[in-house]
């Protein structure tokens, strides 16, 4: 099973190549350039330096959010084009799942952070023992402080991820159980993504391209405006 993941969900975009739980290669871009500028010389270099070519795939993967709008809508643009020209199946994960796959094989609670802005965090809680990665909460948009409301358990360490851990860890850092992660696992890695595509994969969750959807959690800005105008206007008479 080959699949080609890609991440567009934050800041940072990633991409890579995965086959039979092996990663052949993966690129990570962090820098002030758009996903519309990276994504696809990125993509066409990490099949390069797997000596494959896009038709030597057998699935895309992608994180279908939560996390930045625009970033969401670009890479899902890009998969559902791939697979339509390619005649592939696709399965979506989320942000926030696909983050905690970053520390698959440590073992505690682990609390991906997306910034949400507006002082919130796209956040979910994850369980990691012997067994894998089990998840505890549906994602959401949550302040700060209540990343750790489902970490009960005082005698297992909590280690906050993404690019939200920050915000997060300054709100929450006084428990003597939570952790940042290291730099190099902080952000979503493309490599996690497609591991954890590959566990969804195996439980039949592959799909046409047409399904593919994205999870916004919350509204957009200008969605968000419109309502406050609409509530605000006056009701015409009957």
């Amino acid at each position: 099973m080959r699949i080609l993941a890609l991440d567009t969900s934050a800041k940072s975009a990633s991409c890579a190549v995965w086959e039979n739980d092996v990663l052949l290669a993966e690129s990570f871009i962090n820098t002030r350039l758009t996903h519309s500028e990276t994504l696809m010389p990125m993509l066409h270099s990490t099949l390069q330096n797997a000596k494959l070519q896009l038709g030597d795939t057998d699935y895309l993967a992608l994180t279908h959010g939560p996390g930045s709008f625009t970033g969401l809508r670009i890479g899902t643009a890009a998969v559902k084009g791939l697979c339509a020209g390619l005649q592939r199946p696709c399965v979506g994960v989320s942000s926030l799942e696909a983050t905690a796959y970053n520390l698959l094989g440590w073992h505690g609670y682990i609390v991906p952070a997306m910034d949400a802005r507006r002082g919130q965090v796209y956040t979910a809680a994850f369980l990691c023992d012997e067994s894998g990665i089990r998840r505890l909460t549906d994602d959401c948009a949550a302040d700060a402080a209540g990343v750790l409301t489902a970490c009960s358990d005082e005698n297992l360490p909590v280690y906050l991820l993404g690019d939200g851990a920050s915000l997060c860890y300054n709100t929450v850092g006084a428990d003597s159980r939570v952790r940042l992660a290291p730099a190099h696992l902080l952000f979503t890695r493309a490599g996690a993504v497609a591991q954890c595509a590959a566990a969804h994969i195996q439980k039949g969750e592959a799909g046409p391209a047409r399904d593919l959807g994205i999870s916004y959690i919350r509204l957009s800005q200008a969605q968000r405006e419109l309502a406050q105008r609409q509530q605000s206007a006056p009701s015409g008479a009957d």
